[in-house]
């Protein structure tokens, strides 16, 4: 049996503002919980409402249909920490994110692959530190999309990322946490093992356990309803 100090228990949310989150009785839900990690699509009036319910961390990244700010203006961050492009450590986590989708018109937080690899590479060194530091690179990666052939759709909106195929195998985080597809039946396929990564769609919000680095196995933990 795992012991519980050596899991950090996480909300996990992305694309959809739920009515039992967005609600005072959510501390008594949730009041437990380590932190908040946001996979985009959500307003930053609700990660602030986290934030100050829970007093917990909230790491975020942009998901496609965000606002970005107007030029300019500060970005409202929601009582957030905004993981794109960077690697933080928090509760004995490794955690790295990069925002938004396929390119597939001229909107906010969309890239290319080509330009997707390029932010992907501005986190390569902080993992290779990571690695000469901790003997680990990464425990959990957090993006809005979703690698490719893994809970992507075919339509170029979509599609998810070869490049963070490319981050698990090169990397081997833990976890990689993600958003962006919306899950509308229990039978659509939401946890995917890719060697020794879980993918995690955590579409409106998943509450996740998941191990330190120096436990093991490499899994989340059920959480009972």
């Amino acid at each position: 049996m795992t012991d519980p100090a050596a899991q950090v228990s996480v909300l996990a949310i992305s694309d959809r503002v739920d009515a039992p989150l967005y609600d005072p009785g959510v501390r008594g839900r949730f009041g437990h919980v380590d932190m908040v990690i946001s996979c985009g699509d959500l307003p930053a009036y609700y990660l602030d409402y986290l934030a100050s319910m829970l007093n917990v961390p909230v790491l975020m990244v942009h998901g496609n249909h965000d606002e970005p700010p107007p030029p300019g203006a500060a970005e409202p961050s929601g009582g957030a920490v905004n993981l794109h492009a960077r690697v933080v450590r928090s509760h004995g986590l490794l955690l790295a994110g990069l925002e938004g989708s396929q390119r597939y018109n001229y909107g906010p937080f969309q890239y290319s692959e080509a330009e997707m690899c390029w932010q992907a590479a501005r986190i390569v060194p902080r993992l290779l530190w990571n690695r000469l530091r901790y003997g680990r690179s990464l425990d959990v990666l957090v993006t809005h999309a979703p690698p490719a052939g893994i809970h992507d759709q075919p339509d170029r909106c979509h599609r998810g990322f070869q490049v963070f195929r490319w981050l698990l195998r090169a990397f081997r985080p833990r976890y990689h946490l993600h958003g962006h597809v919306h899950v509308y039946s229990n039978q659509t396929v939401t946890r995917s093992q890719v060697g020794e990564t879980l993918v995690v769609n955590v579409y409106g919000h998943r509450e996740l356990r998941l191990e330190r680095a120096e436990a093991a196995p490499r899994a989340v933990a059920p959480v009972p309803h």
